[in-house]
This record gives C-alpha cells, structure tokens and sequence, in this order.
C-alpha cells in the first residue's frame, strides 16, 4: 500500500497507527516527550512491517490532528454537545483517557504556569468538576 506525502490517510492506514499508538510503551514515551522525532521513526518503521508506507513526519502529523480531533469533540461532548464526533473517538479515547492535559493556570502575580490534569474519563461524570 504506498502512499505519498500528499495522500489522505485511509481507513486502514489510521487503523494501523492506532494500533501501534495504542502500545504501552510507544504511549509512555510519548506522553510528555517534547523532542519525540525517534520514537516516530520508530512508529513509521513499525507502520513499514504492517505494510503502511509513511515516513516520520506524517506519521507526527497524523497523530497530533487525531489527536487535537479528539480533544475537539471529548469538549464538545463534555460541554453537552453529543452530536460533534470523529470516526475512531473511542480508539483515542482508549488510548488518551489516562493521558494528564497541561492546562495554564494564571498566578496570583498574573504570571501563568503549566499545571497537569486528568482528562474526564467517566462519560457521566459532570463536567464542572
């Protein structure tokens, strides 16, 4: 299955990204990992073996849109908008319910800081939490 640089992703394609993503140890190394271009050359390598053609940079590519996707509709359905979604939501929200979110929190000096956070990973859980 070849695909070039300016190719859509298909189906399958997401399919096997998400599969390599959803590994724990690809996971741990890139939660909080800023420099992260080696662990997507692994990810393109291992895309390789599952017959997915992609070189590094569109396999970060991909998973940032996924993954801000995501972020979109997990807010919208938080805030109560149930009709925005995505077609793998449930693959990423396997993958990034545990995922902490670093939110800036504005100091008393009114300087701002990055603080950690939990994702909300019960569906019924109300939002103002």
């Amino acid at each position: 299955m070849e695909s070039g640089a300016g190719k859509h992703w298909t189906e399958e394609e997401v399919k096997a990204l998400l599969s390599v993503w959803s590994e724990k140890n690809i996971r741990k190394q890139l939660h909080g990992t800023l420099r992260n271009k080696g662990i997507f050359i692994y990810i393109a390598k291992r895309l390789q073996e599952l017959g997915v053609c992609r070189d590094w940079k569109q396999c970060r590519a991909k998973y940032k849109n996924l993954k801000y996707e995501y972020r979109t509709v997990k807010y919208a359905h938080n805030s109560g908008d149930v009709t925005k979604s995505m077609k793998f939501f449930h693959d990423l929200d396997a993958i990034l319910r545990y995922e902490p979110v670093t939110q800036i929190a504005a100091e008393e000096n009114g300087r701002c800081s990055a603080t950690e956070t939990q994702l909300n990973t019960s569906p019924t859980t109300d939002s103002t939490q």
